[in-house]
């Protein structure tokens, strides 16, 4: 167990450089909005030699339009709900629905948007043009309390915004200006203050 948590260890180093240093695109699904292009051999000879490759973003011409939107909505003054009302009237599909392969998870939404999906976009760093790494991680959980037996499952849990890994450039092409995706995230704070709940009479 020491040894594996050793390696872990190396492996997220060696990947936080790659991301904080080179901007590199390290796996995962591209962000909606965005799709894969290749960016030349691996610099690993021996991943080279297998015929791997490096992946970069680069703008979807169908979604990156829908994206700029919804940044644009939002800031004037639009909300989530709207939003994804409009774009489900409009017939633009959602994340899911526009690419159920790599989605499967989410076929349930049948194509429609929903307020969790426009709040995804909205908070997502690398529509700025930064490549961004360790938002998510990994976390094992047991099945079930009652039988260990049945072994563990995992889930995945946001890290803190602090712990996020950004490139020190902008590598791939940005969808929004970091001012209005800084402007967006201060609409979130500020509806986080000001937003009270009052309660029914009688309660």
């Amino acid at each position: 167990k020491g040894e594996r948590m050793r390696i872990q260890h190396r492996v997220r180093s060696a990947m936080a450089a790659q991301a904080a240093g080179e901007g590199r695109f390290l796996g995962g699904r591209p962000p909606y909005g965005y799709r894969l292009a290749d960016a030349g051999p691996h610099p690993n000879p021996g991943k080279a030699a297998d015929g791997k490759r490096l992946r970069r973003l680069e703008p979807d011409p169908a979604t990156s339009l829908v994206v700029q939107r919804i940044f644009a909505e939002f800031i004037a003054g639009t909300g989530m709900h709207l939003i994804a009302s409009g774009l489900n009237r409009d017939g633009i599909l959602s994340p899911s629905g526009h690419d159920p392969d790599r989605n499967s998870h989410r076929v349930t939404g049948h194509g429609h948007w929903a307020k969790s999906a426009i709040r995804a976009i909205l908070t997502n760093p690398r529509y700025t043009g930064r490549q961004v790494w360790n938002k998510q991680r990994r976390h094992e959980v047991l099945i079930s309390v009652d039988d260990v037996a049945l072994g563990h499952e995992t889930k995945m849990r946001w890290n803190d915004t602090g712990e996020w890994v950004w490139s020190g450039e902008v590598v791939h092409e940005p969808l929004v200006s970091v001012e209005d995706f800084e402007r967006a995230q201060a609409m979130f704070s500020a509806k986080k203050r000001t937003t009270r709940r009052t309660p029914k009479e009688g309660r």
